[in-house]
């Protein structure tokens, strides 16, 4: 009972001041009463504007006609009260689809570091997310570029604020500086936005193809986590459809467009008088980012060049797969001696903290005359090289944010052809909508098969209690199949005009929906209202 008022509570004003009494709908053998205090808030309209960002923290206002509160009108269930007062708005909103996060256009790496997430957390944070009041379905795509979290809200604006909060905690960075480079969008902005990532459409370097991958990944890693559920799987692989559309339809993915191959085409830029046939290149880490720096790095002409990784393995396999090309292999504690041999350095590893300190590089010979300065390639994010290593003499470092000086040689020619993407797009972006829309159906088919099913069981026993004890075990199956298949044809009509397929649109299918919830009094709204928010108690409990 406790955490049923409690829910409901976080839907109303905190101030004390009036009170209302709650009765739960809890199943027991008498319902029990709690108070719940609150005031309604008056905000002034000049206080208003003069805020420079709108709050977060909304609260809505609840006003009563008068002071004499009629003790009938508290009888009812918690939840029918509260749909029925002012603060209503939160469960009459459909749940809608959020996207909530940063990347690479809105925030410097600097703070998108603080908030990247490893991939093997990304189920804990999914758990997370969905352990909260607003938050039904959840997923996080975390990478050099991006961190954003995609949702299935309850309510829009709680569910924005919860995930903000959760965002704040676990990056240390506050709320208000969060806020200054975080992003919002909802329901078929949120989709199109998706579908603009997964086709490299919102990438620093348009249509980068290992976006694509790292969505992918995002629907390998939720499979069998609780959270990762119908809209929020559908979306991603939906996605994932429309990023393979775009690139094999548009080839706005031909050309160096990873931020692997920016980052190596970068380091030619800066090599002055030299190249990779002569510079010594050392690169960091073996993963799919390293693979690709070392794919990369032998296109533009290196023949040889030194791998660390804590393991032999990966370094292997891509010696194996890349012929003519010398690759040394050389383990993490050989960091240091190896990057003394180094002209350009080239790092790409998943470790949370920098792997050259600033007290380290200044230790490090001089690089070859030619050279000039050591050349630090960081592609990671977070970085792994400390950022105050660039205000030494002896080196110079780029990230990934730097690499806007290569992306704008080939953007010309990318952005005609980001413009076809958009027809596509549009295309899928609508029979994602109308795919979305037609789960409306979901909730009535079952409480239409549930309200045949009770019908078809007490009648069914009533005709054998009549019939009496004589009737054999034979005839009572013959009887028990005859209604079991009447309930099939009988609904085949109604669940035939609520099938999503090309016989008939959407609006059709939404209007035969509504048909059966008034001619069944199905209240299918409020029963999967009172559903989730059941769910959302008993998560509470455990």
């Amino acid at each position: 009972m406790a955490a049923e008022t409690a829910l409901i509570a976080s839907l109303l004003p905190s101030p004390i001041a009036k009170t209302a009494t709650f009765t739960s709908f809890s199943s027991g053998a008498s319902p029990s009463q709690v108070s719940i205090f609150y005031k309604p808030i008056k905000i002034s309209r000049s206080l208003v504007s003069q805020r420079k960002k709108p709050s977060l923290n909304t609260r809505c206002q609840v006003v009563f006609p008068n002071d004499n509160i009629d003790s009938k009108a508290f009888t009812a269930s918690p939840l029918q009260l509260l749909k029925s007062s002012p603060a209503n708005r939160y469960t009459k909103e459909r749940s809608c689809i959020a996207v909530i996060g940063l990347n690479v256009h809105t925030a410097p790496v600097e703070i998108r570091e603080k908030l990247a997430i490893p991939e093997a957390q990304w189920p804990q944070a999914i758990s997370e997310l969905c352990a909260m009041n607003h938050i039904e379905e959840a997923a996080v795509l975390s990478t050099c570029n991006r961190m954003e979290v995609y949702v299935v809200a309850l309510s829009q604006h709680r569910g924005v604020k919860e995930v903000t909060e959760w965002m704040s905690k676990i990056s240390g960075v506050p709320i208000s500086e969060l806020c200054q480079h975080q992003f919002m969008l909802y329901n078929k902005d949120a989709t199109q936005h998706l579908f603009e990532v997964a086709a490299g459409l919102n990438s620093l370097v348009l249509g980068e193809g290992q976006i694509l991958a790292q969505v992918k990944q995002v629907v390998k890693v939720g499979q069998g986590v609780s959270g990762f559920d119908r809209k929020i799987s559908g979306l991603f692989k939906h996605a994932i459809t429309v990023g393979k559309r775009v690139r094999s339809e548009t080839n706005i993915s031909s050309g160096s467009v990873s931020v692997s191959a920016a980052g190596v085409e970068l380091a030619l830029m800066k090599l002055t008088g030299s190249s990779y046939a002569t510079a010594r290149v050392l690169v960091v880490g073996a993963g799919k980012m390293g693979k690709l720096v070392i794919k990369h790095l032998v296109a533009k002409g290196c023949k040889n060049m030194v791998v660390l990784n804590r393991t032999e393995d990966r370094v292997a396999a891509i010696r194996e797969e890349i012929k003519d090309v010398e690759i040394i292999y050389k383990p993490l504690s050989e960091m240091l001696s190896c990057a003394s041999e180094a002209d350009v350095v080239f790092t790409c590893t998943a470790a949370e903290t920098p792997l050259f300190l600033k007290e380290h590089v200044e230790m490090l010979p001089t690089v070859q005359p030619e050279i000039g300065r050591r050349l630090f390639i960081d592609i990671s994010v977070p970085r792994n090289v400390e950022q105050s290593v660039s205000e030494l003499k002896t080196a110079v470092v780029y990230n990934v944010d730097d690499l806007k000086e290569v992306v704008e040689a080939n953007k010309e020619d990318r952005l005609r052809k980001a413009v076809e993407a958009q027809t596509i797009l549009l295309e899928e972006l609508n029979k994602f909508e109308a795919w979305k829309d037609s789960l409306e159906t979901v909730p009535t088919i079952k409480r239409l098969k549930d309200n045949f099913e009770r019908i078809r069981d007490a009648e069914l026993n009533k005709c054998l209690s009549k019939m009496g004890d004589n009737i054999s075990e034979k005839n009572k199956k013959a009887i028990y199949d005859l209604s079991v298949a009447l309930v099939k044809k009988l609904l085949r009509g109604p669940m035939e005009n609520l099938r999503c397929d090309d016989a008939r649109t959407l609006d059709e299918i939404l209007e035969n929906m509504r048909a059966l919830n008034r001619m069944f009094d199905l209240e299918t709204d409020k029963s999967v209202l009172e559903q989730k928010i059941r769910a959302k108690v008993e998560q509470t409990r455990k």
